[in-house]
């Protein structure tokens, strides 16, 4: 679920809620909904803006394992 992985990297970078939303360009409301789960689904626009925070890919925002190809 997105807002256990948003909560996941933020923790490990050691960010408060309020640097993730000024280094993502986001409000702080945007993350406290997303964390608490009362946004489930996030605009492309927010994962994006949190995943470039974290300088990683959506995919390992949103937890996708990226499978393998032939």
């Amino acid at each position: 679920m997105i807002s256990e992985q948003v909560k996941k990297y933020r923790t490990k970078a050691g960010w408060s809620q309020q640097k993730l939303a000024e280094k993502a360009g986001l409000s702080y409301n945007v993350i406290t909904k997303i964390e608490q789960g009362n946004s489930i689904k996030p605009a492309l626009d927010t994962i994006i803006k949190i995943a470039e925070a974290f300088d990683i890919t959506i995919d390992e925002l949103i937890g996708r394992k990226q499978s393998k190809t032939k």
